[in-house]
């Protein structure tokens, strides 16, 4: 699986005039951004309006490969939030004979906007290189934008949970606001874990989909007779908010010391730096939504409660 955060913000040289037409609308493939997996994006351009565009081509080898693909292009045709990312077009091209002797069944093009200001990994990345940090009062409004956009998933019937929520999923708009992407990892938020084949499919997707440092314990070893709800996603936020104060990932340090990620999620023990700079709302927070114990996570609207006094305690300040 690769990082599509790159593949939305590089790129600014033309190659060449190769085009395609997506429901009647014309674009030219500017060049080939990256690859990995079963996928693909290039940097297009509209031949109309001449603004650019990210073209995410998802090769399918299967119907469930299919399914998976179909259900992120309706995921984000439904969500009409400002912090979510959304569609532009999309199509599902059926391939030629000849390509299903290669077991492709079809490729899914997802046109989606271009974010030139990168993803907050790529802000944290540079602050990292400068010793710098991201100001308390920009943390509490990015975190709360990013919070509605995750709130919008939580507040479907039924709920779905987005499962991949980290730094590099979360674009930077040319406002500076949050904007929640790559759905493709998306799905109903609550799971009875009724038996072993349970278990197994939704253990395998969390290790395929989910990236680890950011993977809530419970879907390390997904236990059967046990519960998943969307508070996977609460446990993900915690881990973002605590790389945007402290530019890492709450187990970067461990892992890189030959820790389990398993073992580490399990130990209900996060560290913050020493003298961190920050005010203890954000260390509390973090704390609160890194429970182990799924029972002791806050909701999506309980999170959002604490977010938005902070955020106008900053605005008050102002």
């Amino acid at each position: 699986m690769f990082n599509l955060d790159i593949f939305l913000k590089m790129g600014n040289c033309v190659c060449g005039r190769e085009a395609l037409t997506i429901n009647n609308r014309r674009f030219y493939i500017r060049n080939r951004l990256g690859e990995g997996g079963f996928s693909y994006v290039d940097l297009i351009e509209d031949a109309r309006n001449h603004k650019d565009y990210a073209l995410k081509r998802i090769t399918c080898h299967s119907k469930e490969e299919e399914r998976v693909a179909a259900q992120e292009v309706e995921l984000m045709r439904r969500f009409k939030h400002p912090n979510i990312i959304p569609l532009e077009e999309s199509a599902n091209i059926k391939v030629s004979k000849y390509s299903k002797t290669l077991d492709i069944l079809s490729e899914v093009l997802i046109v989606m906007p271009y974010y030139c200001r990168g993803s907050i990994q790529d802000h944290i990345d540079k602050l990292s290189k400068k010793s710098e940090k991201i100001p308390e009062e920009q943390i509490w409004t990015m975190f709360r934008g990013l919070c509605q956009a995750v709130k919008e998933f939580h507040s479907q019937n039924p709920p779905y949970a987005h499962r991949d929520i980290k730094p590099a999923n979360v674009m930077i708009a040319d406002d500076g606001s949050p904007i929640l992407m790559d759905l493709g990892s998306a799905n109903l938020a609550r799971v009875e874990v009724s038996n072993a084949k349970i278990s197994r499919q939704l253990q395998d997707e969390a290790a395929e989909r989910c990236s680890m440092f950011y993977r809530a314990p419970e879907l390390f070893n997904v236990e059967v007779g046990s519960s998943v709800d969307e508070r996977t996603d609460i446990w993900s936020l915690g881990c973002l908010l605590y790389a945007m104060a402290f530019l890492e990932s709450p187990y970067d340090k461990l892992y890189a010391q030959g820790c389990s990620m398993a073992l580490a999620t399990q130990s209900d023990n996060v560290k913050f730096p020493d003298n961190s700079g920050y005010s203890s709302a954000i260390h509390e927070l973090i704390l609160r939504l890194m429970k182990v114990n799924v029972a002791e996570r806050p909701f999506i609207d309980n999170v959002l409660e604490i977010v938005e006094e902070n955020y106008r305690k900053f605005q008050n300040q102002v």
